[in-house]
């Protein structure tokens, strides 16, 4: 074998490690956004057609939440939020469209006071979805019934939904459970 022969194999012996180490990385980039996204990174495939597309995507969301200045909420805060949402469930009993109007609003208040920007549902659902990601999908359904409640095209089922989907959110958002401790019984 002469010398050109050999540095050729080294050059293709290199290129195909680099190719393997490549194709390892990408792949472990995947399973990674798939085990911190879950089923929001299932959305995000469908929604864009492709794993690189999503992918980046994905790693867009999470650059633009690092750069937002997200907080846990003062124990004051938790308390009159847990509070108004327990008053807010009462309420559903006899007025669920009220209910779920004002659900609506808890929800978007928490998401203010956390540091999330609330200037389009949009972008709201995707920079929660970093934070968040097993339950923005109730997120966005709430929202679609909420939606359809203003147009009245939203039956007392629906909205029994939209408030459990809400109340999934919103657990997150306060880290904890909002029930009243004697409805706490497992």
């Amino acid at each position: 074998m002469n010398s050109s022969m050999a540095v050729i194999l080294a050059i293709c012996i290199i290129a195909a490690i680099a190719v393997i180490a490549l194709l390892f990385l990408q792949k472990r980039r995947s399973q990674n956004l798939r085990s911190r996204f879950g089923p929001e990174y299932d959305r995000a495939m469908k929604e864009h057609g492709s794993a690189r597309r999503a992918e980046s995507v994905l790693e867009q969301r999470e650059k633009r939440v690092e750069k937002l200045r997200i907080i846990k909420l003062t124990s004051a805060d938790h308390e009159r939020f847990a509070s108004a949402w327990r008053a807010d469930q009462a309420r559903f009993v006899d007025d669920p469209k009220s209910a779920v109007i004002e659900a609506d609003r808890l929800v978007t208040e928490v998401m203010q006071a956390r540091g999330y920007p609330m200037s389009n549902f949009e972008q709201a659902a995707a920079d929660v979805s970093v934070d968040h990601p097993r339950v923005v999908d109730y997120y966005r359904r709430a929202h679609e019934i909420a939606l359809r409640n203003e147009r009245g095209e939203a039956n007392t089922e629906d909205l029994r939904k939209a408030m459990v989907y809400y109340r999934s959110l919103f657990e997150d958002l306060l880290e904890t459970d909002v029930r009243a401790p004697q409805e706490i019984r497992r």
